[in-house]
């Protein structure tokens, strides 16, 4: 490597003197070594004065640029840095806020289920226990008047036959011995009206 190097530096130091030659017989004043003393002297200085306003002037500002940008890159890249902490954080808390949010649903649909459970069940009862007095009411009811019709039935009878009877004679009958008739007739009969 250092080879090629300085075989790179051999040839254009060969390159450079051989164009002096060929220059100073050509007419090229700048190959021509008795210009070289002065055109060395404005080549440091223009130089020599470049340098002095690129290393005072332009690259210290260049360089405050640089540190500029390099500081608020820097200051951007903990910014982000920050706020994707705080993002992370905000997601955790809308995933917390979301299951808390489902939880509380599934109790309050579980609470309202047993609530509302509960009342038709409270519903249903009260409505069987209608029923059941319904029933026993009309039980009751059907008892009484299983009770009570043989009666009715035998007045009912008593007052029609002596109505016929005495439609057919003419002549009043008298009525206790048409309620005994009646009342053997039932008596007889008395099996068939239980059977109803």
């Amino acid at each position: 490597m250092l080879k090629k190097i300085f075989l790179k530096i051999f040839f254009f130091i060969f390159v450079l003197i051989s164009l002096a030659q060929s220059a100073e017989s050509g007419g090229m004043p700048q190959l021509n070594p008795e210009y070289w003393i002065s055109q060395i002297f404005w080549l440091v200085l223009t130089f020599g004065g470049m340098f002095v306003v690129l290393s005072k002037i332009v690259l210290p500002k260049i360089s405050k640029n640089i540190e500029t940008r390099k500081s608020q890159i820097l200051e951007n890249i903990e910014i982000a840095e920050k706020q994707r902490e705080e993002t992370e954080v905000k997601i955790k808390e809308y995933e917390k806020i979301i299951l808390d949010s489902k939880n509380n649903a599934k109790n309050y649909f579980n609470d309202a289920r047993i609530k509302v459970v509960e009342n038709i069940n409270q519903k249903r009862e009260s409505l069987e226990k209608e029923i059941d007095k319904e029933i026993e009411s009309a039980e009751k009811e059907i008892s009484d008047l299983k009770n009570n019709s043989r009666e009715k039935i035998n007045k009912i009878a008593i007052e029609t036959s002596s109505d016929i009877v005495k439609q057919l004679i003419n002549a009043d009958v008298n009525s206790s011995s048409i309620s005994a008739i009646v009342e053997d007739l039932s008596k007889k009969n008395k099996d068939k009206y239980n059977e109803i």
